[in-house]
């Protein structure tokens, strides 16, 4: 059962992402939340830590809340507001911080952020993840696919923030590339199997885009 601070955290994030429809909605958060504690309680991490990170981790995202980004100004307001110690609550700014995805990131420094990073990339692969990534490339006006635009393999960071390729190239230059990046052995057991479905999909739509079935 949740603590009375983590119920208050669901309730907020519901409310922060009522009109979010870019794929970081509040049903992404409350996914990532549900994986991260699975992940949590099976590497014996702290749970109500892992929670919290999860539950905040896009509050304060670039793409949704450019304003408040750098400083985590949303983040840190609501654990201020709740009682959470000044220590604790860098503690999970931090994760927060450490556990984005972009050219030569790395593993977050703690157990607790492993499994934060791990949730919140498993929620990008699988139907889920197909899902959300053209949702995401509808909602910024990218093409689903087009021969004359090849994927980037080697993207630096700051090309990576600023692209606009299609979504199935997401596919090949973030999608296909989480498995091998995961942190703990409980994400790397469902990350495969989500992989597997992921690269049927991109064959089916790749057949069916030539007009080969």
């Amino acid at each position: 059962m949740a603590s009375e601070l983590i119920e208050r955290a669901i309730k907020y994030v519901r409310e922060k992402f009522e009109n979010e429809f870019s794929g970081h909605d509040f049903f992404h958060t409350l996914r990532v939340y549900k994986t991260a504690t699975h992940i949590a309680r099976e590497e014996n991490a702290d749970v109500e830590t892992v929670q919290l990170a999860a539950l905040l981790h896009d509050v304060d995202d670039r793409k949704i809340s450019p304003e408040t980004y750098l400083q985590q100004a949303n983040a840190r307001g609501f654990l201020r507001t709740n009682g959470v110690d000044d220590e604790r609550a860098e503690a999970i700014c931090k994760i927060i911080r450490q556990i984005s995805f972009g050219a030569n990131s790395t593993a977050p420094d703690t157990l607790e952020g492993m499994c934060v990073q791990d949730a919140d990339r498993l929620d990008a692969i699988g139907a889920i993840g197909i899902a959300r990534a053209f949702a995401y490339g509808g909602n910024h006006n990218r093409h689903m696919y087009h021969p004359d635009i090849k994927p980037n393999l080697n993207m630096t960071k700051e090309e990576y923030v600023k692209s606009e390729s299609t979504t199935i190239n997401h596919f090949y230059e973030k999608l296909f590339k989480l498995t091998a990046m995961m942190n703990t052995e409980a994400a790397g057991r469902i990350a495969r199997r989500r992989e597997a479905y992921m690269r049927e999909f991109v064959s089916e739509f790749m057949d069916e885009w030539e007009g080969n079935k």
